[in-house]
């Protein structure tokens, strides 16, 4: 039993790496969120025209867990990780400026 003894067992398990990513993608929409509802108190009103602003952190997000998933899981390969990764992030270079556009109608006079 000397093996025994030499094991340490902390029970902790770190998380793999993917759910930390998406970890960070829930930050991100939290931060939208608590700015959003902290825009509604101050102001009374809601902002309107956010759809394609709001999408613009799960794409990324989209593109970083599939390139965290290929190099630590090995799925998908690497041709369709690296490929997913870029068809998401040109979707939100695309859909940023549409959705800032959208922020921004909410200030005009």
């Amino acid at each position: 039993m000397p093996e025994d003894k030499d094991k340490k067992e902390t029970g902790y398990t770190p998380s793999s790496p993917v759910k930390r990513t998406l970890a960070w993608i829930g930050l991100a929409y939290m931060a939208i969120l608590l700015a959003l509802t902290t825009y509604f108190y101050f102001t009374g009103t809601g902002l309107k025209n956010l759809g394609p602003l709001l999408a613009v952190p799960g794409l990324i997000g989209l593109g970083a867990v599939s390139l965290v998933s290929w190099r630590t899981v090995g799925r998908p390969g690497k041709g369709p990780a690296i490929s997913l990764a870029i068809l998401c992030w040109l979707l939100a270079a695309a859909t940023l400026p549409v959705g800032l556009i959208g922020l921004m109608s909410n200030f005009g006079g």
